[in-house]
């Protein structure tokens, strides 16, 4: 199955019938700007264009806050494929689900410029999501992937093809799917708990206007976990989850990310850190951590508490 993708139609879904009778998807971001001659090039060369655009327009705003408006925009209109499945949720906590149709369209002069053509083929309710898929649905960002649920969104919309059927589908992703499940559960109830944590007592996960932004934060070598600010604005925290034990692998993966902040986020007098959180650690990733300065391990116990029925 094809990628999937969450793409919000306006704050709460405001314009998302009228984006399914027309036959769109679409964002809005930088307003009536055409984009045409900055796509094709991939992300950072969008990036490298637009950034300093959207700046010039909006110079109030921190480069965190252009980082992720250019980034949700590029992903709209160039990062999701054609054939890529999409979801729009809507007001009464359904989902519509359609197929990407084609390429990018500019549409000046209304609420949404940036659109896609896709062909909508039915709806789902939230409420017969798995718990994780739910979750994950709900992260307040206006496009982001869905990963690791092919098989499940297979089953709600039915558009897998009969020669790959829905139980070797589910068969053949059970341990990406439990393993990714466990992630998100931890990245769920860190978020949840954020305040509660000595991380919270430092940092803050990074919000604009109000709403909380930082979790699955976009870059262009892939989704951050939590992206945070520390309280004093000087800090910026890159947290990457991993169930079980680390591996040393993640260094480099956490390492892009910082890099990624470091080139088009921070601000003059801004700093980046990292910290991986896992329930083990290894040699190998105590050995690869020896040699940065900036990266933190941090360990998650799971207990379990019984206690007798009174």
């Amino acid at each position: 199955m094809a990628a999937a993708w969450v793409v919000r139609q306006g704050r709460g879904g405001q314009f998302a019938d009228e984006m399914i009778r027309s036959g769109y998807i679409g964002v809005d971001f930088i307003g009536d700007y055409d984009i045409r001659p900055h796509l094709g090039g991939g992300a950072e060369v969008f990036r490298g264009a637009m950034n300093g655009i959207y700046q010039e327009m909006y110079p109030e705003k921190p480069r965190v806050a252009v980082g992720l408006a250019m980034g949700n925009l590029w992903a709209a209109s160039e990062g999701i494929a054609e054939g890529d499945l999409v979801l729009a949720p809507k007001p009464d906590r359904t989902y519509q689900y359609g197929v990407v149709a084609g390429g990018y369209e500019y549409h000046p002069g209304t609420d949404l410029p940036h659109r896609r053509p896709v062909d909508w083929k039915g709806s789902i309710n939230r409420d017969d999501m798995s718990p994780t898929l739910a979750s994950t649905a709900a992260v307040p960002m206006t496009v982001f992937q869905l990963e690791a649920h092919a098989a499940e969104l297979a089953t709600l919309t039915q558009l897998t093809e009969a020669s790959q059927p829905v139980v070797q589908a589910i068969a053949s992703e059970v341990q990406e799917q439990l393993a990714f499940q466990l992630e998100k559960q931890l990245e769920e109830f860190l978020v949840h708990n954020w305040a509660s944590t000595s991380l919270g007592r430092e940092f803050d996960i990074y919000a604009e206007d109000g709403q909380p932004v930082g979790q699955q934060y976009p870059s262009d070598t892939g989704p951050m976990d939590i992206l945070a600010i520390s309280k004093d604005r000087s800090r910026l925290l890159v947290v990457e989850l991993k169930r079980g034990r680390a591996s040393d692998a993640v260094v480099g993966q956490i390492q892009r990310y910082m890099g990624y902040v470091q080139d088009a986020l921070l601000e003059p007098g801004q700093s980046v850190e990292g910290v991986i959180i896992a329930q083990e650690d290894d040699l190998r990733i105590r050995r690869a951590l020896s040699m940065t300065r900036n990266i933190r391990f941090m360990r998650y116990r799971v207990e379990f508490h019984l206690e007798e029925a009174r």
